[in-house]
């Protein structure tokens, strides 16, 4: 029943991201509400998805390269109605529901299964380590999405070409202010992720290999923030370098995450 409940929320995905591509290539702005009414009702059915595992496996999907895509596309969902409704941007879907589409097929494409673990790994420790990451990696993944907007957004003004993109895409000034709101959410979090994860080892005298896949990949994550929102400080156009520093490091953080998976795969533990 889990298999087909994410199924099921993966199709009505799949259809709000195809409802935003006709209507961008249409211009009809009435669409894009309904894909949003698409992608709640996938959120609704994918609850019940991710209630279902905790309930049959008597564990958070958190753990496995399935369950964890799983939860992360799912807070990205969450995520994209929240910037689509408070955040004045409905088109931003554009962007993420695909990203959605793309991790949760991922995930069901591997199973979305345990992984195994041992006991100690299903701490609150460790529970309380990803839920903060995922959150983090949330918040990176909006910024990336309005970062790559604005600057499509602003080769199109600086170019005078006042086209599809000019007309579909929020103003600069809300996907600047929507990218910043997702840097400055995700920071704490990824920091607070860190922090928990000392406190694991500190307390349970373990030693957390600097080298290990996942310590690298969140290592790597949280530079990649403070490089971003570092972008946005100072004078001259900061919405600019903020946009190119959170889409640069949006795909430095999946490169590194595709290079760690590859390493563990041969003998290293990662979600």
């Amino acid at each position: 029943m889990t298999e087909g409940l994410h199924l099921a929320a993966l199709l009505l995905y799949g259809a709000a991201a195809v409802l935003m591509g006709i209507s961008f290539a249409r211009n009809d702005g009435r669409l894009p509400t309904v894909a949003s009414g698409s992608l709640a009702a996938g959120l609704l059915l994918h609850s019940f998805a991710l209630f279902e595992f905790t309930t049959l496996w008597n564990e958070l999907p958190l753990v496995g390269l399935g369950p964890f895509l799983s939860s992360l596309a799912y807070l990205i969902g969450i995520g994209t109605l929240i910037a689509s409704t408070l955040g004045h941007a409905l088109t931003v879907g554009l962007v993420l529901i695909p990203v959605v589409v793309l991790m949760l097929g991922v995930a069901a494409g591997v199973g979305i299964a345990p992984a195994g673990e041992a006991q100690a790994f299903q701490s609150i420790w460790l529970v309380l380590h990803v839920l903060f990451a995922l959150v983090g990696y949330v918040g990176l993944t909006v910024a990336f999405a309005a970062g790559l907007m604005y600057l499509m957004q602003f080769r199109e003004l600086k170019s005078k070409h006042f086209g599809a993109i000019f007309r579909f895409f929020p103003p600069l000034e809300t996907l600047d202010r929507l990218g910043r709101l997702g840097l400055i959410l995700g920071f704490p979090a990824l920091t607070l992720a860190l922090l928990v994860a000392w406190a694991w080892t500190t307390r349970f005298q373990a030693v957390a290999a600097p080298g290990t896949p996942k310590i690298v990949w969140v290592t790597v994550s949280w530079f990649v923030f403070a490089g971003a929102l570092a972008a946005r400080m100072g004078g001259g156009r900061r919405g600019h370098r903020g946009a190119l520093a959170s889409v640069v490091g949006f795909v430095v953080v999946v490169i590194v995450y595709l290079l760690v998976r590859v390493q563990s795969s041969h003998g290293g533990a990662f979600l």
